[in-house]
């Protein structure tokens, strides 16, 4: 097998055992007279064991020895081919794409600043409103006889900021992320998202800010489960694996994961590809009228659809369904397990997406009808602004979120034996997250975030959520041809 990554140790190293023992892929092992043996080949640069290395002697770099060079296959390239002719299989992989050769347009996006004629505000002595509320919008104001407003406001999800976090389920990851997940959301005032593995009992309590998701194999759905939520998600498709359905492997359907998805220990939870209910608008329209009725109309219903070409019609067919909101995952969305091929080649980045369906609803005179919630590649306070300023409602963080309690991005989900303890059910190393300490650096995060999109708003002249969506004039695009500045409906810098 071909070394991707190469271990070292300097001369400070102390033997003390440390990395052996936190190594859970089994790249570092002790050996019988104690010393330490390197297997490269396992190493998948998760940097637990020079995190916790006492004296800093451990480091990972990439293996020096590589194929000759060749203008057409890399060594990745080549690698893959000689592993796929050994093996038959499919390549799998996990977290968001690799998008080698794909644009991160955040970061060809500049922000508009105030400066004379439009004064700056500011957040530390004036009223800045990050408060976002998720739902259908009444067309009009309806009085009464006397004159006074009438509440014909359709259920809302209210965020104290415009952020939350990603759907994530029991099974891919840990209990242990979750109940952190679900302690952070109460705190801060915003959501998180079951995924599709059901809702362990002990989630029950955080029902008020838990979103819980219907999808195609109906994992751990039921009566009482779409009651203990804020909000009911039709998921569709996700930016990970668009068109393809979930896979959970059989070695992590044990316990309580069986349980709560209601799927024999064991035994692989395969999710198809479409829901074999929902063949059409029309169809999807019982959909979420049936899960309406269920929950006595007192639940918005979101549905979750990836990032694909045509999404600007799908987004104008879902809002006449009847849904409340519509969570789009975008080419960069992370995921626990994922064909590689399809991970990295299928769907658009978010950026286009958004804007493509903001301009579309609004051409439609639509817009108000539902809500939009953009994920996938969401890294940081500026991505948030960027997104909700071309036509998001607020945005979904997940990666971004699991780095917040500790993991690396070293693409290993799939294995199920995550070294942070997060994307794994082994109970030695679910163990290495506590709940408690991870919730807090979940708010610590959106806190920071909170105070630094308030700082950008007050430097824009703008001081609520509100003006910013959809705000395009707020945008400047650098690096962008004219097709892609007029998808994302900005003008080029300088204009």
């Amino acid at each position: 097998m071909m070394r991707r990554y190469r271990i070292r140790k300097d001369d400070s190293c102390i033997l003390c055992l440390r990395c052996a023992r936190e190594c859970s892929f089994g790249a570092i092992t002790a050996e019988q007279d104690g010393s330490l043996a390197f297997h490269h080949e396992k190493c998948t640069d998760c940097q637990r064991c020079a995190s916790f290395c006492p004296t800093g002697a451990i480091f990972i770099t990439e293996d020096e020895n590589t194929f000759r060079k060749n203008g057409v296959f890399s060594h990745d390239d080549i690698t893959e081919i000689l592993l796929q002719a050994e093996t038959g299989g499919v390549l799998l992989s996990s977290m968001g794409a690799s998008g080698k050769n794909v644009p991160i347009y955040f970061d060809k996006m500049l922000l508009n600043a105030s400066q004379v004629t439009n004064p700056s505000i500011d957040p530390l002595r004036e009223p800045m409103e990050t408060a976002v509320f998720l739902g259908q919008r009444p067309e009009k104001i309806q009085r009464d006889a006397e004159g006074r407003i009438t509440d014909n406001l359709p259920p809302h999800l209210e965020l104290s900021s415009p952020i939350m976090f990603s759907a994530m389920s029991y099974g891919a990851i840990s209990l242990n992320v979750q109940k952190a997940l679900a302690a952070a959301a109460e705190e801060i005032g915003t959501y998180w998202n079951t995924g599709e593995g059901g809702l362990h009992e002990s989630l029950y309590p955080y029902k008020r800010n838990t979103i819980v998701q219907v999808a195609s194999g109906r994992f751990g759905v039921h009566e009482t489960y779409l009651n203990a939520a804020a909000a009911i998600e039709i998921k569709i498709g996700q930016g990970a694996k668009p068109g393809i359905g979930g896979h959970l492997t059989g070695k992590k359907i044990i316990g309580d994961v069986s349980r709560t998805r209601m799927v024999p220990e064991g035994l692989d939870a395969i999710s198809p590809a479409p829901h074999h209910d929902i063949y059409s608008i029309e169809d999807l329209a019982q959909l979420v009228m049936s899960i309406k009725e269920a929950t006595g109309f007192r639940k918005p219903v979101i549905v979750k659809v990836a990032a694909v070409h045509n999404i600007a019609p799908i987004a104008s067919g879902i809002a006449r369904s009847g849904a409340d909101i519509i969570s789009i995952d975008g080419y960069r969305g992370g995921t626990g397990a994922a064909p590689k091929r399809i991970r990295d080649n299928v769907g658009i980045p978010i950026e286009l997406a958004i804007a493509a369906v903001d301009q579309r609803l609004r051409e439609e005179r639509i817009r108000d009808r539902v809500s939009i919630i953009a994920s996938g590649g969401i890294r940081n306070s500026s991505d948030a602004i960027k997104a909700i300023a071309l036509g998001a409602d607020a945005v979904s963080i997940g990666t971004a979120a699991l780095c917040a309690l500790g993991c690396h991005i070293c693409a290993s989900c799939h294995t199920g034996r995550c070294a942070w303890g997060l994307a794994t059910q082994d109970p030695d190393l679910t163990k290495r997250l506590d709940p408690e300490k991870g919730a807090r650096r979940l708010v610590n995060l959106v806190n920071a975030w909170t105070r630094e999109i308030k700082e950008i708003m007050g430097g824009m002249g703008i001081n609520s959520i509100e003006a910013l969506r959809g705000n395009r004039m707020a945008l400047r695009g650098v690096d962008l041809n004219a097709k892609e500045l007029a998808i994302l409906g900005i003008g080029y810098a300088g204009e």
